[in-house]
């Protein structure tokens, strides 16, 4: 059972989660995200997964010296896009960083934060596919996903989203 959202408790607010990476299609997500937060008086969270499989490979000074890059390489770009939302829609968006799976890592950041109350995806336009989170998120998984997903077509303008939002 997931734990109810607090979204409209005292001292709460609702807020959208956008998944921080390095695909083109990140920033429509965290442009729509900000512009429905904005309107909406919610909040926006920005969420970095650090896969950080390779590090376990190796020597502890090592581990330790990758694993301080890929957390500073993350901090920069959820920074570059939390001043993003800010120039938007004046939105101050929250940064976390999470390191495992991209499911377990959104998972237990929902769990954690039951003001969190959607997950802003956008889906990509290249011949791969939509992605492999909107594929996993729109396949079976997302009938015990617990909250809602917005998925936003990748190649909207900020014309298209701010029409939508």
């Amino acid at each position: 059972m997931n734990p109810k959202r607090q979204i409209h408790e005292p001292g709460h607010q609702r807020k959208f989660m956008v998944i921080v990476d390095e695909t083109p299609e990140c920033d429509r997500a965290v442009y729509y995200a900000s512009r429905r937060a904005a309107r909406t008086g919610s909040g926006v969270v920005m969420l970095g997964i650090l896969e950080l499989e390779d590090v376990r490979q190796q020597w502890l000074g090592v581990a330790d010296l990758m694993r301080a890059e890929a957390t500073e390489a993350m901090q920069e770009r959820i920074d570059h896009f939390a001043a993003r939302a800010r120039h938007i829609s004046g939105v101050a968006a929250e940064g976390v960083i999470r390191e495992g799976t991209k499911a377990e890592a959104i998972l237990s950041l929902i769990a954690e934060d039951r003001d969190i109350a959607v997950l802003v995806l956008a889906a990509g336009t290249g011949s791969e596919g939509p992605g492999p989170l909107v594929g996993f998120l729109a396949g079976p998984a997302s009938a015990r996903f617990p909250i809602p997903v917005t998925i936003v077509p990748g190649a909207l303008s900020d014309e298209e989203l701010d029409a939508l939002a």
